[in-house]
Parts: C-alpha cells; sequence; structure tokens
C-alpha cells in the first residue's frame, strides 16, 4: 500500500561531509595547517529515508502505553560504522553490508555521485569559519522526471575533539599544538518530487539556526526530526490554496501550482530580467528553442539552478525534452562532451578550460551576461533572432516591469515583524511572478499563434513548408530550426489533441474577430484591404497583425460601456488582451507534528489534520467549490495516510461537484488495484463508489487508444482511388468538405480511370499555392482600396485586357467584380456587385478575320452591358462569375453567408483546374465544379416569401469539420456584464451540441463562433440549461450532468447520481431567483438539486420507464413518459394527474410535450404522426382538440414563445427528408406561418429572449436557422 501513497514534500535526506576521524587523522598526522590541505573526497554520512516510524512501534505503542519513550525508533537510518565511498552502493539495497540496517532508497536517486554534487566546488577545510550557503541541484531519470534537491552547506568547529561513532560521542582531551581549531564544512541535502526551491530553502534555514548550539549526535537527531517532518507535509493539489506550516522561526509557504497542467513556481521568475538584457534573454530562449547545446556558467552555485530553472518556465508549455544538469561538479566536466542536445551549468573557474576545449557550445555567462559560443568545428554558427514582431512586444513588456523590491519599499512604513516582513516581499514576487509568466507566455503565442492555421486535425497532418512560406523573410531561419525540434514536435501533439493549456487559453482569449470567421468560413487565405492598407503604410506590417497581441497596463482594466451588437461580418477590432484579474488565494495551516516521532504522536497528527479539514469544509459557503474542492482533496489523501480507503475515495468521489479537474485518476486507480477484498467489496455496495470505480478503470483503458502520431505533410508517391485523395487534400488544408473534394476528384480525372497520378497532384497542389502565394503579393493603390470594405479580398486577377470600360485587369472579391485600370494612375471602375448580375454571356466579337471571345455581364443598375476581350481566359470567367452570381442569390436567399465563401472555394478550385491540366478539357472539367450555378439550373430553390421574411440568418456549427454533424440540442444564455469578466464574455451566447459530446458556442452579438469546439464526455448530449449565470448544466445519454462554469469556459463539475440517460433538466425559480434543479433520465428517475451545494435534496421513481422530458408548474411536475403524462408534486412526489395515451395505434407513444396553464392546456404530438393534440388539464377525460400539420411525418420538437407554439418537424419532400416549422397560434389553434428553413429534420429548436427562435437541423445539412418571432 505504501506505493500508492503520493510523496510528501522530502523524499530523503542526506548528512553529506567527511567523517571527523580522517580529518583528525590528517591534521595529525601530516601536521599541515587547514589552508596547506588539498581538497577532500565527500561521502554520506547518514541517510534518512521513510517510513520514519517501524511496525514494531505500532506494536509498542499498542502493547504499552507508558512505555512510549522507550520505544525502539527506525525512523533514522545509519551506517553502523563509518561508510566508505565505495560502500555506499548498499545503501542502494543493491549490495547488502552485513554493517547496514535495512534501508531502500529512491532507485532514482544516485547516492553515488550525489555528495560531489553537495559540494561541487570541492570539500575544504577551512582555519575560518565561513557564511552557511544553500544551493539547488535538479536530477532527470531515464524517462524524463524529474526530482529537486536544495543542499544547505554549513561549517563546523572541530576543536573539543568531539568525534560521531556509531552514534557515540566520544570526549577526548585536545592536544593543544597538534591539532589546530578548524572548521569542516557538511552539507545537508534534502530531495523532493516538487520544485519548492524557496520553502524548501526556508526550511533549511531554519534548521540550520537549529543546528548551532548542538554537538554531532545531537545534531543527527535534529535532522532526523526535520526530515520525518517534512515527510509528513503534504503537496497542496492545483488551484488557489496554499499550504503553511510553522518552522521556528519562519512560516513556510507550500504554494500550488495555478491548474493541473501548470508548473509549479517556487522561485524568483525574475533573475533571468536581473542578469540579462531582454534582447539577450530572447537569445537564450532562442537558442533553448533551438535545441543547442548551452553551459551556464556563474560564481554562484545557486544561481545556475535558479536561472535555468526560469528559463524551463518561461517556454511554458513547451518543454526540453534533453539532458538538463544545472549544476556539474568539477570531477563531471566530461559530461560537456556529450554530442547530443544539452542544458548544464558549471562554475565560471572552469570557463577558459570549456570554451578552448570543446566544440559547438553556447556559453552564457551569467555573472557579466555574456552570450558567446567556445571553438568551432565549422563556422561560427548563427543564433537566429526571434519573429520580429513578438520581439518587438515581449522587449516593450519587460521594459515596463517593477524588478526591484527596494523601489516598491520606498513609500511604505518599515515593518518591525519578521513575518510581515516575509509576507510582504512574497505578496511582491508572486505579483512580479505573475507579470513575467503572462509576458513569456504572450511571446510564445505570438511566436507559434498561426501554427493552428496549417494543421489537419483528421489526420494529424502539420504542412510545415507551407507554415514556413507564409512567415516573413527575417524570421524564416528562426522557424526552420524550432520546426525540427522535439520541442516542437510535441507542442504539435498538444495542439492536434486540443488540449487547453496555457497557451490555447491565451491564444482562444486574444483571438481577432476575423479569427473566430476564419473559424466559421474555411476560405483561402488572401490579405483583406485592411491589412493590405496596413501593410502599404507602415513597413513594419509585413507580418500578419493578427500574429501579435499587446497587453494593456497591467493595473486596469476598462470595462466598454455595454455589449456591443454588431451583426455584420466585419473585422471588429481585437488585437488587445487584457489582464485576467488575479485570482485569489487562500491559505491552510496544517497542524504542529508533536516529537519525540512514534505513531503515536503521527497519528494524532493526521486526526487533527482530518479534523481542521473536517471543520474548513463545513464553515466554508457552498458557492466556494474551488476550495472546497481542494479540502476534499487534503482529506482524502490523509483518510489514505491513515489507511481508511472508502472514506478518501468518498472525499475524492466529492471533487465530481466540486472541481473535477484536480481528480486524481492515477492513485484512485491503484487504490483500487490495491485494496483488499473486504473493502473491495464494501466500495461495491455503495452504488456512487461502485460507479467511480468503474468510471476509473474504464478511463484507463481509453487512456491506452489514444494516437499520438503527428505527420507532416507530403506530397503523394503513388495513385490514389477517390478515397486516398481525399484524404490526401483534407491533409494539404486545401479544402476540407468531402462534397467538394468528390466534385474535384470528377474534375481531375475528366477523360481518364477513375484515379489520380502523383504528378496530376503535384501539379494542382503547387498550382493552387503558387496562386496563394501571387495574391498575398497584390498590392493594390489606396485610391482602390478606399471603394471596397475593409474585409474584402482579392481572389483572383485576369490578364491586362481590353473592355469597354478602358484597358485593365478584372479583380474578383467575395462581393463584386471590378477593373483595375491601367495607365499613368491605376483607378477603380465597378463592373458589377453580384447581387446585381442579371446575365452573363460567353460570346465572340469579330476583330478583322478574328472572332475573340468575349465576356458580357450584365447588371440591374447599369443600361450598359460590360464587355472583356478575355480571349483565351473568357471561359473560365464565364464558369467564375455564373458561378458567384448563383453563390450569392443562395446566400441571399437564404440568409446563409457561407455559400458565397463555399462559391469562392469553388471558383479558386476551378482554376487550379485549369491551370494544372492544360489539356482541351480543362473546361469541361472545371465545369465540374459548378456546384451552385448547377443547382440554380437543375432545381430552381425558390424561397417562400413567408421563409425568407422570417429567416433573419444562417449559421454553421459544424465549419471546419469534414462534414455536416446533426445539431442535437440548442441553448441561448443572455448577455450580462460581471466586473471580474472579460467584455467579450458578456456578449450573448448561443450553445450547440454536437454528436459525440461535442458542444461549440457562438458569439450572439455577432454569430461568430467563440468556442470551436469541447467535449462533455463521446455520448450523444439530450439537454442544456443554464441554471445560474455561472452555471450551464448539460445532460448526456452517459448518464452525468456536465456543468459548465461560464466564466472560464470549461467543465470542471458533473453530477453522476442518475443510473440512465439524463433526458431533462429544468429550474425552478422563486422570485426570479433560481432554487432548485429538477432533472430526469429515462428509467423513470427524477432528482431534485440544490443549485448552490449540488446534493440532491429529493428523489423519485416514477412507476414507468422512458421518461422522455419534464416541465414545471405551480409545484407540480408535468412528466412525460412514453405511454403517459403523470403529473406529480414537487415535494412528496404524490401523483396528482395522469394524460393516457388515447390513439388505438399501440406502436405509437408520446413523443413532446409542451404547458399552457394559463389556458388550462397541455399540447402533446405522439411518434410516427404529423397531428397536435390539445387536452384540457381540468378535464382530462374529454377527448383532446386535434390539429393536423400539412407535409409533416413526425413532429419532433417545440417550445412556446409568447401566445404561439413553434413546432419542429420531420417531413419528405421529392424523395428527401426536409425540417419545417409550423408556427401555430394558441388562441385561435391555427397554423399561422410554415416556414421551410432546413433540407433535414428539426432536432432542436430555442427561444432568444422571445425576439427570435433558433432551430438545429439533422446531419444532411448541420446548420442553425435564426428566425423573427412577430
Amino acid at each position: 500500500m505504501e506505493d500508492v501513497l503520493p510523496s510528501g514534500l522530502l523524499e530523503i535526506c542526506l548528512l553529506v561531509g567527511v567523517p571527523r576521524e580522517r580529518v583528525r587523522a590528517l591534521l595529525q598526522g601530516t601536521q599541515r595547517k587547514p589552508k596547506s590541505l588539498p581538497p577532500l573526497d565527500p561521502e554520506v554520512l547518514s541517510v534518512f529515508v521513510p517510513p520514519f516510524i517501524g511496525r514494531d512501534d505500532i506494536q509498542v505503542t499498542n502493547t504499552s502505553g507508558n512505555n512510549l519513550n522507550k520505544s525502539k525508533r527506525r525512523s533514522f537510518r545509519k551506517k553502523k560504522e563509518r561508510p566508505k565511498i565505495e560502500n555506499v552502493k548498499s545503501l542502494n539495497g543493491e549490495q547488502k553490508a552485513p554493517d547496514t540496517e535495512d534501508i531502500t532508497v529512491p532507485k532514482d536517486i544516485d547516492l553515488i555521485g550525489l555528495p560531489q554534487l553537495c559540494f561541487p566546488g570541492g570539500l575544504y577545510i577551512t582555519s575560518e569559519s565561513k557564511e552557511d550557503h544553500i544551493h539547488f541541484l535538479v536530477f532527470t531519470d531515464v524517462c524524463g522526471n524529474r526530482t529537486y534537491g536544495v543542499v544547505a552547506q554549513y561549517y563546523q568547529p572541530m576543536q573539543d575533539g568531539c568525534i560521531s561513532s556509531n552514534g557515540q560521542a566520544h570526549w577526548e582531551s585536545a592536544q593543544t599544538g597538534k591539532m589546530p581549531v578548524c572548521f569542516v564544512p557538511l552539507a545537508i541535502c534534502v530531495i523532493s518530487r516538487y520544485p519548492y526551491f524557496n520553502a524548501l530553502k526556508d526550511c533549511l534555514s531554519c534548521l540550520l539556526v537549529q543546528l548551532r548550539p548542538f554537538k554531532d549526535l545531537d545534531i543527527e537527531e535534529h535532522i532526523k526530526e526535520f526530515a520525518a517532518k517534512l515527510f509528513l507535509i503534504p503537496s497542496p493539489p492545483p488551484g488557489p490554496l496554499h499550504l503553511v506550516f510553522n518552522m521556528k522561526p519562519l512560516q513556510i509557504i507550500i504554494p500550488s501550482r495555478e491548474d493541473p497542467d501548470s508548473p509549479i513556481i517556487d522561485l524568483d521568475l525574475h533573475l533571468p530580467l536581473l542578469c540579462f538584457k531582454p534582447e539577450q534573454v530572447l537569445q537564450i530562449m532562442t537558442c533553448i528553442l533551438t535545441e543547442q547545446r548551452i553551459v551556464f556558467f556563474s560564481s554562484d552555485w545557486a544561481l545556475l539552478t535558479l536561472v535555468a530553472e526560469c528559463f524551463m518556465l518561461y517556454l511554458h508549455p513547451l518543454q526540453w525534452q534533453h539532458t538538463f544538469v544545472p549544476i556539474l561538479s568539477r570531477q563531471m566536466l566530461d559530461f560537456l562532451m556529450a554530442p547530443t542536445s544539452f542544458l548544464m551549468g558549471c562554475h565560471t573557474d572552469h570557463f577558459k578550460e570549456v570554451s578552448t576545449e570543446t566544440e559547438d557550445l553556447i556559453l552564457i555567462n551569467i555573472d557579466n551576461g555574456d552570450i558567446t559560443h567556445s571553438k568551432m568545428a565549422e563556422e561560427e554558427p548563427e543564433i537566429p533572432d526571434v519573429p520580429a514582431q513578438a520581439a518587438e512586444t515581449f522587449i516593450k513588456r519587460v521594459e515596463s516591469l517593477q524588478l526591484h523590491y527596494d523601489l516598491e519599499l520606498c513609500h511604505l512604513r518599515a515593518s518591525t515583524d519578521l513575518s510581515e516582513l516575509q509576507m510582504r516581499r512574497r505578496a511582491w514576487q508572486q505579483k512580479l511572478n505573475t507579470e513575467v509568466q503572462q509576458t513569456t507566455l504572450q511571446l510564445i503565442v505570438n511566436i507559434f499563434r498561426e501554427v493552428k492555421d496549417h494543421l489537419n486535425y483528421e489526420h494529424r497532418v502539420f504542412n510545415s513548408e507551407e507554415f514556413l512560406k507564409t512567415r516573413a523573410i527575417g524570421d524564416q531561419p528562426f522557424y526552420r530550426k524550432v520546426l525540427e525540434t522535439y520541442m516542437f514536435h510535441s507542442f504539435l501533439k498538444a495542439r492536434l489533441n486540443r488540449k487547453m493549456d496555457a497557451f490555447a487559453r491565451l491564444e482562444l482569449s486574444t483571438q481577432s474577430e476575423e479569427d473566430r470567421l476564419n473559424l466559421m468560413f474555411h476560405t483561402p487565405r488572401r490579405l483583406t484591404m485592411e491589412k493590405m492598407a496596413s501593410k502599404r503604410f507602415n513597413p513594419q506590417y509585413m507580418i500578419s497583425r493578427r500574429m501579435v497581441i499587446s497587453m494593456p497596463n497591467l493595473q486596469d482594466i476598462k470595462l466598454p460601456e455595454g455589449p456591443t451588437r454588431n451583426s455584420s461580418l466585419r473585422r471588429i477590432e481585437t488585437g488587445v488582451a487584457v489582464k485576467m484579474p488575479s485570482k485569489s488565494v487562500s491559505t491552510f495551516k496544517i497542524p504542529e507534528i508533536h516529537f519525540p516521532l512514534m505513531f503515536q504522536c503521527v497519528h494524532s497528527y493526521y486526526t487533527d489534520f482530518f479534523n481542521h479539514l473536517s471543520k474548513a469544509i463545513n464553515t466554508l459557503p457552498p458557492d466556494n467549490s474551488a476550495l472546497l474542492a481542494r479540502y476534499f482533496y487534503l482529506r482524502g489523501l490523509i483518510s489514505l495516510m491513515q489507511g481508511k480507503l472508502l472514506n478518501a475515495l468518498s472525499d475524492f468521489q466529492n471533487l465530481d461537484k466540486t472541481d473535477l479537474r484536480i481528480f486524481p485518476t492515477d492513485l484512485v486507480r491503484k487504490i483500487v488495484e490495491t485494496m483488499p477484498p473486504s473493502e473491495r467489496s464494501q466500495a461495491d455496495r455503495k452504488p456512487e463508489l461502485k460507479k467511480l470505480i468503474s468510471r476509473v478503470m474504464e478511463k484507463q483503458r481509453e487512456v491506452m487508444k489514444i494516437d499520438d502520431h503527428v505527420k507532416n505533410f507530403e506530397l503523394p508517391k503513388t495513385h490514389m482511388q477517390l478515397d486516398d485523395f481525399v484524404k490526401r487534400i483534407q491533409e494539404s488544408g486545401i479544402v476540407k468538405d468531402i462534397d467538394t473534394i468528390h466534385r474535384l476528384f470528377d474534375a481531375l480525372t475528366v477523360g481518364h480511370q477513375k484515379q489520380i497520378d502523383p504528378e496530376t497532384f503535384r501539379d494542382f497542389y503547387n498550382y493552387w499555392k503558387e496562386t496563394e502565394a501571387e495574391a498575398q503579393e497584390v498590392n493594390l493603390p489606396p485610391t482602390v482600396i478606399e471603394h471596397l470594405d475593409k474585409n474584402e479580398c482579392v481572389y483572383k486577377l485576369s490578364c491586362s485586357v481590353k473592355t469597354n470600360y478602358g484597358v485593365g485587369k478584372i479583380a474578383l472579391t467575395q462581393k463584386r467584380l471590378f477593373l483595375l485600370t491601367e495607365g499613368g494612375h491605376p483607378g477603380y471602375v465597378q463592373i458589377a456587385a453580384f447581387r446585381d448580375i442579371e446575365d452573363v454571356k460567353s460570346t465572340t466579337v469579330a476583330f478583322l478575320l478574328l472572332r475573340i471571345p468575349t465576356l458580357r455581364i450584365k447588371t440591374l443598375s447599369k443600361k450598359e452591358v460590360f464587355e472583356a476581350n478575355l480571349k483565351t481566359e473568357c471561359d473560365l470567367w464565364y464558369l467564375i462569375v455564373k458561378e458567384m452570381w448563383a453563390g450569392k442569390k443562395m446566400a441571399d436567399d437564404h440568409k446563409d453567408p457561407q455559400y458565397i465563401q463555399q462559391a469562392l472555394t469553388n471558383v479558386l478550385l476551378m482554376d487550379a483546374v485549369v491551370g494544372a491540366l492544360q489539356s482541351s478539357k480543362t473546361i469541361y472539367a472545371a465545369s465540374k465544379l459548378s456546384y451552385f450555378d448547377r443547382m440554380k439550373n437543375e432545381v430552381p430553390m425558390m424561397v417562400p416569401k413567408t421563409t425568407s421574411e422570417t429567416l433573419k440568418h444562417k449559421i454553421n456549427p459544424s465549419a471546419g469539420e469534414t462534414f455536416p454533424q446533426a445539431i442535437d440540442v440548442l441553448l441561448y444564455t443572455p448577455g450580462h456584464l460581471d466586473p471580474s469578466e472579460k467584455p467579450g464574455n458578456a456578449h450573448p451566447k448561443l450553445w450547440c451540441a454536437l454528436n459525440e459530446g461535442k458542444v461549440v458556442v457562438f458569439d450572439a452579438s455577432t454569430w461568430s463562433i467563440q468556442q470551436h469546439c469541447f467535449r462533455m464526455g463521446r455520448s450523444k448530449l439530450t439537454c442544456m440549461i443554464m441554471v445560474e449565470q455561472s452555471q450551464v448544466w448539460i445532460g448526456s445519454q452517459d448518464s452525468i450532468i456536465y456543468i459548465i462554469n461560464t466564466h472560464s469556459m470549461s467543465c470542471n463539475k458533473q453530477l453522476n447520481d442518475h443510473r440512465s440517460d439524463v433526458t431533462d433538466i429544468i429550474v425552478e425559480m422563486k422570485n426570479g431567483i433560481p432554487s432548485e434543479a429538477y432533472s430526469s433520465s429515462l428509467d423513470g428517475t427524477v432528482i431534485a438539486w440544490n443549485i448552490s451545494t449540488l446534493k440532491v435534496n429529493r428523489v423519485f421513481q416514477l412507476p414507468c420507464q422512458n421518461l422522455t422530458s419534464i416541465k414545471l408548474h405551480n409545484d407540480q411536475l408535468w412528466c412525460c413518459t412514453g405511454s403517459c403524462i403523470l403529473v406529480v408534486s414537487t415535494y412528496e412526489f404524490q401523483l396528482q394527474m395522469k394524460i393516457e395515451h388515447h390513439l388505438k395505434d399501440v406502436c405509437s407513444y408520446f413523443l413532446c410535450f409542451q404547458l399552457f396553464p394559463e389556458r388550462d392546456e397541455a399540447w402533446a404530438s405522439y411518434s410516427g404522426s404529423g397531428d397536435l393534440y390539445i387536452w384540457n388539464t381540468r378535464d382530462l377525460t374529454s377527448t383532446p382538440q386535434k390539429i393536423h400539420l400539412q407535409d409533416c411525418s413526425e413532429i419532433t420538437c417545440m417550445i412556446r414563445v409568447k401566445n404561439q407554439i413553434w413546432v419542429g418537424s420531420s417531413g419528405r419532400s421529392q424523395g428527401k427528408s426536409k425540417g419545417k416549422i409550423y408556427v401555430i397560434s394558441a388562441e385561435k389553434k391555427t397554423v399561422e406561418k410554415e416556414l421551410v428553413g432546413h433540407a433535414d429534420t428539426v432536432k432542436a429548436l430555442c427561444s432568444a429572449e422571445d425576439r427570435y427562435v433558433l432551430s438545429g437541423s439533422g446531419k444532411e445539412e448541420g446548420k442553425i436557422a435564426i428566425w423573427k418571432v412577430e
């Protein structure tokens, strides 16, 4: 069971030095003064390893409570004889010597090399005492796991002949004259799994103060107690709770990491900024990012580790994957000959030796800030510059940081209290650390923000060549090197796994509106007019502006007057990232540990700890779930230490309802695997623990299935059938939509057998990419730019042609055609906006003896027909203009801007097909891609007038996916402005549940995607509701209710009490405030929840199964099951009314229902029926009234809006399924409107403040329509 327990602060403690006898012998034998002695080889003198309580202690304390002080203690494990350096192996248990007790040292700690690292500069006996000195060590095992050491060196006088042997003190008379007074250095090394550099330094500082008055034997006794105390202190879980304990004279704070993905930070993060200029910091970060062989130098051993660790933290979430040894002792310098990448550190005394004798090293002198190279095998390598814009932003931010504590102290009163001094300094450091972290994270985001634009998630492909081509020329050397590293490869894996780490959160929160629109419309990359203008007038903007975010002054956060409403699809500037308000952190005082250390004392310490935590849990308000979760976690750990496994599991299970992110899955799995059968059967008898155990074991199986590979995009080398071609095109990033790729396949295989050879694919791909690159170079004069909208892009330019408007090039944007006239001053002449085109013709005009192909475009606004002698380009432009015209008409008719983006993609594919094929059939081949033009000719799609007038807009939550996905549930949440929020979070939102637990969130003020995709399990989601302003509950077929925090937009709580599919959730309001929530599941269970504590208030089991939905009115719960609708009271759950299934068709069942309580009416529908039935709730025996809905196969959903019922349905038309919405007057019982807005079943309806209704359709279409309510 001990293997299961998580590590405390201390893993092992060692006393390192030279045995006194050897010192005495040296001094007596040689009669030399201490100064003239050579350095001695340090040894491990004593080892202190857990467990510090042996089993015999337990027996003694159990049998005789009076003999407490006589019990034998095995907590201090020490050699009986002084260990020689070669015998240290026996401490590892590899070669057990007969004169040692049986001890086990953690297997990844090397006791042979450790003494050298405790005295990296050598061990010298001195004639005068020196200052105590602390330095830090980092060890890495073969799996890359790190262990941390803190070493305190201090000097002990050797004068009164006090010698330690076998734990006994011998007093010998000092022989004056023969044995000079000298000082012998000792080192105490604490090794921990966690990088608590400051905390362990403070602990050792306290210990050194306590050791001063003591002799040898007492020292070891004190170190043993010190080690035992640290072993009993747990590491806090991630989140807003630090642990505090008393180590006289200081209060020691153990800081927690911010969240599970963040590193522990317990050092001063600004140290490198004091040692190096910002430009040098960037150079060093580049060396690490490009995985050079790096050596830090300093005359201060402590600085070596701290500065190297700071640089590791600056790069988070990227991680250094190679050798990391921040301190090399004198004997270890040959490590620097290693051929692979490494980061090491040594004393400046060795600088000359290292720089002349080793090759190709980057040498960084911390003391004077120099960065140089050692002698080079070849020419000196250039350290590439960090991308210019990102570097500039970083330097400005660093220069604005206040790095000197003395300046902070100027205006403060002098502190008279040590703990106040400590707290004041710590608060300042914490604030500065946060600012440094944000500055470096911002740099990493600015450098790698656009990597995501070149990823294909489905096939896990990164197109590195294309990514490089889109970088500024000066930045390419940097990216070329970084893209080849292990660090970057791991970073790519995390992006492809859509990991929501610090990088992803900052990148998401600083997205521009343009980025969000790009998520919705997978459009080929072109410069917008706005970017073109900024690039033209400001040479430093050679990089796309959205690469870089800049944060305002971190102190002030200005909120706008109110949520801006902007339904246009124009870019809104959101280039500035607002600093997140600093999160409040609490502390928890760990109870005192009493000595001497025996089972009884440890037992009482754990009991006190448990009781303190229980008291904290009981006194904390339930809405502070973040803090509650930390207390539950700690109490679970303490129960585990006490051997109370079921209590531990129950506390860990409470994390479901408080903060799921800190749930210790591995620990719980180990507990379950090592549980005695009796306790396992007890756990299985408790349904909630049984479910917890099965979930944890299931998760382990899932982890084993994860696909983690990353491919670089490569052109195919063999012939491709259709399926392989689809995959290759998706990987290339050209287009994702499968139907479009099928049409492209048809186009490229015209006149051939249905397969594509590698040469054709290469020609097509290269033409597409060359066109994209050329378009980036298009530079329109300001006189032209001012005529265009700022988000317009030029997608295609013709050759220079003669037209009846003058000579020039025809330019195509997503909105219009215009002529870029040539001559002294290039000018702009409008040809036609696509929505104004009346007719397009391709004809020929006689010129001398020739017939010149000519394009004619007739518009509604001009009498004159535009004519252009396009010659060989004419047929292609004819196809292009017709496709864009048809796409624009479809987009306008269906209020769906995605159609115009799709038409654009089609015309650019046509262009690439014509460019790549170069054959007589190219125009026929390109016509295969004329999707909208063909639709317009084949099936004239007239949108009925009523539909057109009521429909406001259409959006596609499956944008960027390879095929449309059904919309299972919709939820609209109104906007609100909370002072702690970012203004963007205050906008109203539309939540959309897609298949397999995916949720997409739209900003309902602009209809742009706010959060692309987060996952609630893997099952179908069935219901969503905003329970209160900060919580959205989502029910799933996996029987879990997921709770989303609307501020952080993350799911960190869940309710596991249902045993079957969750089918509905409703909220009861009392005086406008949510009081209780009710959830139902398919097996007929209804649970009433306390919203603030998430505790179950009541549970009720209906007498029948198939419970599909519930409604609430006047303390009555209406429950719709397949066979009847039951009405029960909300408190006693007593049956009050029942609506029986009244149709003769035994196969049909109730599908959905709605209440009109003020009219005493219940409206319901049956499966397989297009009829609505209305019951009078005062007389349920009477026959219900029936409303027949024309062309309706089945009613799928209904909602009440004002005095209307909106009904979603499925039907068939010309052999295809379609979705109709019927708007029915509740008063007149007549259909007021029939809306034909979807090409598949209407699966979900929701109301937006009774002003709009939103409808979502099945997987054939997968779109959301927004309807105006009359």
